[in-house]
């Protein structure tokens, strides 16, 4: 049944009432108005913090290592090193599939600007985890770290890591603090060439010189101990290089 002429005339005469066409107009104002202010609430920050967050679901929170003990800390390393090694990973010197994918169209600007914010971040380090090490294998390795062998021409590691062993700026990174996987990963990586850096290598020629025995020892005795409170990379006029090496500026 049709609906009677009154009421659709009734309807029409409402709509058509200039009062009531502000009312609605206002109405759908406000619906826009809130659904824009949501979409404004919900805009994501354009801040390098959370440009970067793709790289702490691996490093962590601010870069300071994953808990499965492989993902290093980035946190507080120096800039020069951090750059020095987006550039390997972007460029194919480093070889690591998920970093390269992530930063192949990337900028060196951006890289240094990436560098830069993680070298300023500082959280606290965690408590060392002991290892499956004995005690001479540990005193093989404070050796190796502070007097190095001559007998194999291997140099001290605080010769070039500082005498922290927390790095030296711009671009020699700190060993203390790492998880002994990476640190074992990343010797390992060195010693079968799959891991480069500027000619002269100062590393891969000093690794070569390194038996099996040497780098389980060094990695069970760096990464026992505590980072101290002062973790800040040691000036590059503190430290006087043992050899040649190359790109340490970036």
């Amino acid at each position: 049944m049709s609906e009677p002429f009154t009421m659709r005339t009734n309807r029409t005469t409402l709509a058509r009432s200039p009062l009531n066409a502000m009312f609605i107009a206002g109405i759908a104002v406000f619906i826009c108005g809130s659904n824009f202010a949501r979409a404004e609430e919900a805009r994501v920050p354009d801040t390098i913090a959370q440009r970067v967050a793709a790289c702490v679901v691996c490093h962590g929170k601010e870069g300071r290592a994953g808990s499965d003990g492989y993902y290093p800390r980035i946190a507080g390393k120096p800039a020069g090193y951090l750059y020095n090694q987006l550039i390997n990973f972007r460029d194919g010197k480093r070889t690591y599939p998920v970093m390269t994918a992530m930063l192949e169209n990337m900028s060196d600007a951006y890289l240094r600007e990436i560098a830069h914010y993680f070298s300023e971040q500082h959280p606290p380090y965690p408590e060392p985890q002991p290892t499956q090490s004995n005690p001479a294998e540990r005193e093989r390795g404070r050796v190796l770290v502070h007097d190095g062998d001559k007998t194999k021409g291997i140099p001290a590691c605080v010769a070039c890591h500082g005498a922290k062993m927390t790095g030296t700026a711009p671009a020699i990174p700190g060993l203390i603090g790492l998880p002994r996987d990476y640190l074992l990963g990343q010797i390992g990586a060195w010693k079968i060439g799959t891991r480069k850096a500027a000619t002269p290598d100062c590393m891969a020629h000093i690794v070569q010189k390194m038996d099996a025995a040497d780098i389980s020892a060094v990695t069970a005795w760096l990464s026992e101990q505590r980072v101290p409170a002062d973790a800040a990379p040691a000036s590059a006029l503190t430290v006087k290089l043992p050899l040649e090496c190359g790109k340490l500026s970036p």
